[in-house]
């Protein structure tokens, strides 16, 4: 019988299996920020433990608020640089050089397919677009990944979708994710990875498949996953090349397998494709043919209507930004829209580019310049807005739409109403002052 992705990942990372279903994994990479990661560090100190199991498989941002907006996100910083030093961690992404942690890591090349990948963050799943097993955990296996480099983790039930179709114009990855949750449910995963396959997925740039992944935990997933192809392969290239003296070893700088040629890493990445006789917990076709560009409504990532059916819809912000699409391609397909008019007089309008290279590539190609001018302020890379933290906050009553993941009660601001889109269907909604898609202006 045939294994999925998941299986086999799960397979190769076997530290134990203690009892029933239960797996206890070795792990590639312990990524952490400066909110979840200090209550951490303070346990393990407390208990005597205040040590990491490898300095090179921790990689250490500080986003969520940056920079820190009071006392109380500044001793949080402070925790955590204190740590970076005292364990001597190498790679720590500071105020400056820093990004969304789930856009920052995989722009450096630290996620591999085949890894394992644990985080205090429910959206740890975006790394799985590079077919790893990424999940967010909580404080007390933080503590044990830290520590000792591993994880405990259910057996792993696969739920596969095939994304068929073209995609229309207009039509982006945000929509076809918003559409998955909308047919399977904010449940439909829950306990389960989420495998997405089809021609949609194959023919998605990995910026695209993150955005997908990235949203997989809204349907209750514990990790997202694609299978690692050429565009993977084009994506991590700069970091698993083989060059030099390191032609002997086959190995980066992270220590991880390098490549003579991207055919070589193709058919290496290929062990980690689900088989043809895999058995999954559950199967769900969607004909992506017909879909519109679409944004939620309410409270629950499920609830999704099409712009069509929304338009007209007033808002008072417009946030682009966020691990979900906060990327180069998204500031883009934005920015297209943008150029040469002005966001409604009734919006503001909020840029936060995900990371700082995104920020300086965005300059460089004069992206900011028509953020600008369309009247958009545009912030450094944060995630503050995306969870009511900082930098773009909503009152009570105030509706945004916003490129994020998540339309909670209260989740960008007390009382504040969130409509989950497409970045270009937001840049449109801010010129018109209502929901409305590029085709609309």
């Amino acid at each position: 019988m045939g294994k999925t992705l998941a299986e086999k990942i799960f397979e190769a990372h076997k530290a134990d299996r203690p009892f029933g279903d239960t797996w206890v994994l070795k792990l590639d990479r312990v990524f952490c920020h400066e909110i979840t990661t200090p209550i951490a560090i303070n346990d393990l100190a407390a208990k005597g433990l205040d040590r990491v199991f490898d300095t090179g498989k921790i990689k250490v941002v500080i986003d969520h608020v940056s920079p820190a907006k009071d006392s109380k996100t500044a001793d949080q910083g402070k925790v955590l640089r204190d740590w970076v030093r005292r364990q001597g961690i190498r790679d720590f992404y500071d105020i400056g050089r820093n990004g969304v942690c789930h856009a920052i890591f995989p722009e450096k090349g630290f996620v591999r397919p085949g890894f394992t990948v644990i985080m205090g963050d429910s959206h740890t799943c975006t790394h799985g677009a590079f077919g790893a097993f990424a999940a967010g955990v909580g404080t007390t296996d933080l503590e044990v990944g830290i520590l000792k480099g591993v994880c405990a983790f259910r057996e792993p039930r696969t739920l596969r979708v095939n994304l068929t179709g073209s995609l229309k114009k207009g039509v982006y990855a945000k929509d076809v994710i918003l559409a998955v949750i909308a047919k399977i449910g904010v449940a439909g995963a829950t306990g389960m990875v989420l495998e997405l396959r089809g021609p949609v997925i194959e023919n998605l740039s990995m910026e695209g498949r993150m955005t997908i992944c990235n949203m997989a935990v809204e349907a209750g997933a514990t990790s997202g996953v694609c299978m690692p192809d050429r565009t993977t392969v084009d994506y991590l290239w700069p970091f698993i090349r083989r060059e030099g003296a390191e032609a002997a070893g086959g190995k980066t700088e992270e220590g991880d397998r390098s490549y003579a040629t991207k055919e070589d890493a193709l058919e290496d990445f290929k062990v980690w494709w689900s088989d043809e006789d895999a058995v999954y917990a559950k199967t769900v076709d969607l004909d992506c043919g017909d879909l519109e560009p679409c944004a939620t409504v309410d409270y629950k990532p499920d609830q999704v209507k099409t712009i069509r059916e929304l338009e007209g819809t007033p808002v008072d912000q417009v946030y682009i930004g966020s691990c979900t699409n906060g990327r180069i391609e998204d500031l883009r397909a934005a920015a297209a829209v943008l150029r040469g008019r002005r966001i409604a007089a009734s919006v503001r309008g909020v840029l936060a580019p995900a990371t700082t290279a995104v920020f300086n590539q965005a300059l460089d190609e004069g992206l900011i310049k028509i953020f600008l001018d369309a009247g958009f302020c545009v912030t450094n890379p944060t995630c503050g807005a995306c969870l009511g933290m900082s930098n773009g906050v909503l009152a009570e009553g105030e509706v945004c739409a916003s490129t994020t993941n998540r339309n909670f009660w209260g989740r960008m601001g007390k009382g504040g109403m969130v409509h989950l889109m497409s970045p270009a269907s937001a840049a449109a909604t801010a010129v018109a002052g209502t929901i409305t898609s590029e085709e609309g202006i």
